[in-house]
């Protein structure tokens, strides 16, 4: 056994950089397994930073100087992180609220519908069975109605640490963009001088998890405001709520897109029922999935980016079982990492060519 971890590590590790990556790739996961939930701020305004130096670099290649262009993609960050905190979170708050007060009228109607089925299906279901089906769905909606005052009960205490995030999140952000090349040395003094390996991964990885970053906010930004519209032209209610869930479902290819669709359609059939708004609602859904995944998407996303289906599926399943809600949101750039450290990796070497070692003893 040892003899074959020797083999493998002369084969893959036969750099110092590469020992230094996996401790630090070590160290990263025990960090976000320990106190993911503490860093968490920390990692978000890193990720927006991330996305508004795109915006600062570009102002930068036009002429403007270096303090300009973060003071104007500062401003745009700030205006839209206020907008959605002051303005479009509460509005989807009230209309979650009316929703959960909905669902009795809409779980009767769920009830009035299933009534006709043991007339149809005898043999398949029976009264009782929908009686049954009736009260568990009835217990289950009291324990979200209850879950939902709790949630709000227990936000009380937490509005001080909401407060100070509100304030140490566009802070951070602002001092990640203003000292971006200052952070990055004082981040390379503590590596090697020499390092090719890292420079090849962060040359790799700075594309890869820039185009997807971005790329994504502007997927969310576009998905979210035309399925809004969209609701609001048909008069579906909830349009804003719907909407946001569309728009966040980009985040999780496939996944989320079915997930998504169950709400969407749930409260088109609860308004309408089957009819003409019901299966133009449907249409219109689907028209703009299908624009998302190939006309959109295509579009923002480079070919580098893109990773299988699978890839996807078993990065939010290990991030978020290890990071829960917050692992689920950065599965797809942490596992685009992944794939930029595997690709940027040294070829494996060859056992049979002697190492440096031998090489000086055979020119003795």
């Amino acid at each position: 056994m040892l003899n074959i971890f020797r083999k493998w590590s002369r084969r893959y590790l036969f750099e110092e950089e590469s020992i230094l990556l996996l401790v630090m790739i070590a160290v990263a996961l025990l960090l976000l397994m320990t106190i993911g939930d503490i860093l968490a701020p920390l990692i978000a305004a890193i990720i927006l930073a991330f996305l508004m130096q795109g915006v600062a670099a570009s102002l930068e290649r036009h002429g403007l100087p270096h303090w300009l262009g973060v003071s104007v993609a500062f401003t745009v960050f700030i205006t839209v992180f206020l907008g959605a905190i002051f303005i479009l979170m509460p509005l989807v708050w009230r209309q979650m609220v009316s929703l959960v007060g909905e669902m009795p009228r809409m779980l009767e109607a769920v009830r009035n519908l299933l009534n006709v089925l043991p007339e149809r299906y005898p043999a398949v279901l029976s009264p009782a069975q929908i009686q049954d089906f009736y009260h568990m769905a009835q217990g289950r909606m009291g324990d979200a109605g209850q879950e939902l005052v709790k949630l709000s009960l227990s936000t009380i205490p937490n509005i001080l640490g909401f407060g100070i995030y509100l304030i140490l999140v566009p802070l951070l952000v602002f001092f990640f963009l203003k000292d971006r090349d200052e952070i990055l040395s004082w981040i390379a003094s503590f590596l090697p001088n020499e390092r090719p390996l890292l420079k090849r991964i962060w040359g790799e990885m700075n594309m890869q998890i820039a185009n997807y970053v971005r790329g994504k906010a502007v997927e969310i930004l576009v998905v979210g405001a035309v399925s809004y519209i969209a609701f609001k032209i048909l008069g579906l209610s909830y349009a804003a709520l719907l909407a946001l869930l569309v728009g966040l479902s980009v985040i999780v290819p496939y996944i989320g897109a079915l997930l998504v669709t169950v709400p969407v359609l749930a409260v088109g059939f609860f308004q309408w029922g089957v009819g003409g708004e019901f299966y133009t609602l449907l249409a219109v859904y689907l028209i703009i999935q299908a624009l998302d995944g190939n006309v959109l998407v295509p579009l923002l996303f480079s070919e580098a980016v893109n990773l299988h289906p699978v890839a996807i599926i078993v990065a939010v399943l290990f991030f978020g079982g290890i990071w829960g809600l917050w692992g689920v949101f950065f599965a797809i750039p942490l596992a685009t990492l992944i794939k930029a450290i595997i690709y940027a990796w040294p070829e494996p070497k060859s056992l049979d060519q002697p190492d440096a070692a031998t090489r000086a003893d055979t020119v003795e």
